[in-house]
C-alpha cells in the first residue's frame, strides 16, 4: 500500500508513487476514495464550531467561582496563547503534508509509527465513547422543557448524527456552518445585553460595572488560603479551559477531503484563533462583571440552560427568552460536538486503516467519499446512550468516558512534537524553512514553550485530589489514566513491530517541497460582495 510512513524493512520514510503528479502526500486510496468537498468557510466554521462547545455555554460558571473573574480571564488568555501555538503548528505541517487523520498521520511520519498508533486508537476509543455522551447530554438538555422519555430523543439523534455522517462531506459542512453561525449570533447577542446590562443601560437595573472584582475580589481561593489559594484558583481555571478549547486541534483531521487545503489552513489557523479567543475572552470579562464569583448559582450543574453562567449573567434584563434560547442552542451545539467526534474518530481509524494499523475492511467508501465502514462504527457506539437511562449503567458508561479525559492535552503535545521534529528535519537536512507553504519565523519557540506548559499541565491537572481530605479515585482516573492508556499502547506496539523513531535526515523533505512547487495551489475566491458583512468569519 503507498503511503508517507515508516518502512519496516529499511527504516525509511517514503512518499507515494503518484506524488510527483499530483502535488499531495495523499495515498492512492485517499486520492481515489475520498471527495473535495470542504471550503474554506466550512472549515473555519467548523473549527469555530468545534472551539465553541458546551464547555462555554454550561461550565464556565465553574472557572469563575474557582478562579475570580481577573483569575479566569487570565487563564483563559494564557490557554488562548498555548491554542495560537497548537493551531500555528498544526498548520504548518499540514499544509505541508494535508492528510487524512492530520497529527496521527504525521506522528507516524515525522516522529514515530508507535506514537501514531497510540494516539490514532486513543483518539478513535474517545470519539466512540463521545458521542453517546454528547446524546447523553441532549436528552438532559431536553428535560429542560419536556418530560417526554429521554429514548425518544436519544433515538432520535442517533438517527440524525447517522444521516450526517453517511452524507456528502459537502452536506456535513453546511450543517455545521449553519450551528456554528446559530453559536456566534448567541454569544455575540449576550456580550452586548451583558455589557450593556453592567454599564446601567437597562432601565431599573443598577449599573455594577466592575464592583465584583473589587468584592468579592478579583480573585478566589482555592483549596489553599492566601496567595497559594489563589494560584490554585488560577490553575484549576487553565484546567477547565483547556477542555473548554477541546476540539480545535481537529482542524485539519479531514484535509484529504478539503478545496485547496494549503490555502485553507492557515487562514483557518490563523483566523479561527482570533475568533474564539475574542469571543471566549468577552465572554468571561462579561459573566465575571455581572455575577458575583461566590454566587452560590455558578458551581450548580443541572445540565441545563438553568445554571448557565450566560443566563446568570443577563438574568437582570429581564428578557425571559433567554434561558430556551441558550438551551436551545447548547442542544445544538452537543449534537455538533457529535457530529464533529464522528467526523474525526472515523477519518483517524481510516488513516489507520491506510498504515495496515486497523483492518483493511475500514478503507472502504461510498461513492460520494464517505468512508462508510468507518463511519458505521461510530453509528453503532451512539447506541451506548440508551445506558444513561440506567442508574447504575451511567456510573459505568462514565467511567468509560473518564479514561480519555485528558486527551486533549496529550494530543495537543503531539502536534507540537511533530512541528519541533519538522523543523529540525529541515536544519538537518540544510532546506530553508521558508519554502514551507506557510511559515513563521517564530513558531519553533512558540511550539517549544507551549509543549512545556502542556507537559505541565498535563502531569497537574488532577492535583486536586492529592491536596487533604480530597483523594477521589475517579478523580484520579479522570486525570492521570489515560496517560498510562498511550503509554502501554505506545510502549506495545513498539516492542511488538520494533519500530524506530524516524530519522530526521531521512524525511522526504525535497521530494515533498518540490512537488508542491511543481503544482501550486488556485487561489480560493473571496466570498460574493453580499455575503461580506459577515464573511470576515470566515475569509
Amino acid at each position: 500500500m503507498e503511503k508517507l510512513t515508516h518502512v519496516e524493512s529499511n527504516d525509511k520514510v517514503v512518499a507515494p508513487e503518484h506524488l510527483q503528479a499530483s502535488g499531495d502526500v495523499l495515498t492512492v486510496h485517499e486520492e481515489r476514495d475520498l471527495k473535495r468537498g470542504l471550503s474554506q468557510r466550512h472549515v473555519s466554521m467548523i473549527a469555530l464550531a468545534g472551539a465553541i462547545g458546551t464547555g462555554l455555554f454550561l461550565s464556565l460558571g465553574g472557572s469563575i467561582s474557582t478562579g475570580g473573574p481577573r483569575g479566569s480571564l487570565l487563564g483563559y488568555l494564557f490557554i488562548g496563547l498555548i491554542v495560537c501555538a497548537v493551531q500555528f503548528a498544526l498548520g504548518e505541517v499540514s499544509t505541508l503534508l494535508p492528510v487524512t487523520g492530520s497529527f496521527v498521520q504525521h506522528a507516524e511520519a515525522i516522529t514515530d509509527p508507535a506514537l501514531g498508533f497510540a494516539l490514532g486508537w486513543t483518539i478513535v476509543y474517545g470519539t466512540w465513547l463521545s458521542i453517546p455522551s454528547e446524546i447523553s447530554a441532549i436528552c438532559v438538555l431536553f428535560g429542560y422543557w419536556t418530560d417526554v422519555n429521554p429514548s425518544a430523543w436519544i433515538m432520535t439523534f442517533i438517527v440524525l448524527t447517522a444521516l450526517v455522517a453517511y452524507s456528502k462531506i459537502r452536506y456535513f459542512g453546511e450543517i455545521e456552518f449553519v450551528l456554528a453561525i446559530l453559536k456566534i449570533l448567541l454569544i455575540v447577542g449576550i456580550i452586548f445585553l451583558g455589557l450593556i446590562t453592567a454599564l446601567g443601560g437597562v432601565r431599573g437595573v443598577e449599573r455594577v460595572g466592575f464592583r465584583y472584582w473589587r468584592d468579592p475580589g478579583p480573585f478566589v481561593p482555592y483549596i489553599a488560603e492566601g496567595s497559594w489559594g489563589r494560584f490554585l484558583g488560577f490553575w484549576s481555571v487553565l484546567i477547565n479551559a483547556v477542555f473548554s478549547f477541546s476540539g480545535i486541534e481537529s482542524i485539519a483531521m479531514a484535509a484529504a477531503e478539503m478545496k485547496h487545503p494549503r490555502a485553507v489552513i492557515p487562514k483557518a489557523c490563523k483566523r479561527v484563533f482570533a475568533r474564539v479567543a475574542l469571543f471566549y475572552v468577552l465572554a468571561v470579562l462579561v459573566v465575571g462583571m455581572i455575577v458575583p464569583s461566590n454566587d452560590p448559582r455558578l458551581a450548580e450543574d443541572s445540565g441545563t440552560a438553568a445554571t448557565s453562567p450566560f443566563v446568570l449573567a443577563t438574568a437582570a434584563a429581564g428578557v425571559k427568552a433567554i434561558p430556551h434560547i441558550v438551551n436551545a442552542v447548547v442542544i445544538t451545539s452537543a449534537w455538533s460536538s457529535g457530529n464533529q467526534a464522528l467526523l474525526s474518530g472515523s477519518r483517524v481509524l481510516y488513516s489507520l486503516a491506510l498504515k495496515g494499523q486497523a483492518p483493511r475492511l475500514f478503507l472502504r467508501t461510498t461513492r460520494w467519499g464517505t468512508p462508510w465502514a468507518a463511519v458505521t462504527t461510530y453509528v453503532l457506539s451512539s447506541f451506548l446512550a440508551f445506558m444513561a437511562l440506567s442508574s447504575s449503567a451511567i456510573t459505568v458508561f462514565y467511567w468509560f468516558v473518564s479514561l480519555v479525559g485528558c486527551g486533549v492535552l496529550i494530543s495537543w503535545s503531539c502536534v507540537l512534537v511533530n512541528h519541533i521534529r519538522l523543523r529540525m528535519a529541515f536544519r538537518v537536512q540544510g532546506i530553508d524553512p521558508h519554502r514551507l507553504p506557510w511559515h513563521n519565523s517564530w513558531t519553533p519557540y512558540s511550539s517549544a514553550v507551549a509543549l512545556f506548559f502542556c507537559i505541565v499541565i498535563l502531569l497537574t491537572n488532577g492535583f486536586a485530589v492529592f491536596t487533604k481530605g480530597n483523594w477521589s479515585v475517579s478523580g484520579f482516573i479522570t486525570a492521570y489514566l489515560d496517560i498510562g492508556l498511550v503509554a502501554v499502547v505506545f510502549l506495545g506496539w513498539k516492542l511488538i513491530k520494533k519500530t524506530r523513531w524516524v530519522h530526521l535526515a531521512d524525511i522526504p523533505l525535497e521530494e515533498i517541497l518540490s512537488a508542491i512547487e511543481a503544482l501550486p495551489e488556485e487561489k480560493v475566491k473571496q466570498s460574493p460582495r453580499p455575503l461580506r458583512f459577515i464573511s470576515w468569519l470566515w475569509d
